[in-house]
């Protein structure tokens, strides 16, 4: 379990980043003007600490925690409030993924997102993207405060949308999300790259 897809379930449950889209992070840091090696130091910095989970958790209001991030990193002060309050320029659109999620759906299967997120980057990364539109279910870490991967974020995807851990699958690109999913009962994979996940959904397609 955890590397390939083994029964065959009822439900997929994606992730959003590294799954259903990509992030252009280290772009993104050098055209704000930063040289490679330091974009790849704030870049660590922030996504690293405790702070970043903060926001996807929405406890208490993002520039509140920006300004918490300034005080501990003051040389990076301007481009840490720039970088956060500018995800739009942040994603890339899979379409390859999309088409198949989009046939997955056609097949009948019941398709949910469970991912970590602010509110603000959600919407920002999220906009006009199609495979939205496609999902039976949405559970973001913003609207209930609770985080991967903490498995109460799972049960509640569970419970809201009546679903039954051993009749899912969950995609997600790290590997502490997906044990914890497998804790549950749920059957996980951990997408290394979109080849593997395309593969995998073509193979789900195909059974």
């Amino acid at each position: 379990m955890g590397n390939e897809v083994n029964g065959m379930p009822k439900n997929i449950i994606f992730d959003i980043g590294g799954v259903l889209l990509e992030y252009r992070w280290l772009d993104m840091l050098m055209d704000y003007g930063l040289d490679k090696e330091d974009a790849e130091e704030i870049g660590r910095k922030m996504f690293d600490d405790s702070l970043w989970s903060e926001l996807d958790l929405e406890l208490r209001p993002t520039v509140e925690v920006i300004h918490d991030f300034q005080k501990k990193y003051p040389e990076y002060a301007q481009v840490v409030e720039w970088f956060i309050t500018h995800g739009e320029f942040m994603h890339v659109g899979r379409p390859k993924v999309w088409e198949l999620v989009h046939q997955l759906k056609e097949k009948g299967y019941g398709l949910y997102v469970l991912s970590n997120y602010s509110s603000d980057l959600f919407s920002k990364h999220t906009k006009d993207v199609p495979f939205l539109k496609e999902m039976d279910g949405i559970v973001v870490s913003y609207m209930i405060h609770k985080a991967k991967p903490n498995p109460e974020i799972y049960q509640y995807l569970l419970n809201q949308y009546h679903l039954i851990p051993e009749e899912c699958l969950f995609f997600d690109d790290r590997a502490e999300n997906t044990k914890a999913a497998q804790r549950l009962g749920i059957e996980a994979i951990t997408v290394t790259s979109q080849e593997f996940l395309i593969e995998q959904l073509q193979e789900l397609l195909n059974k």
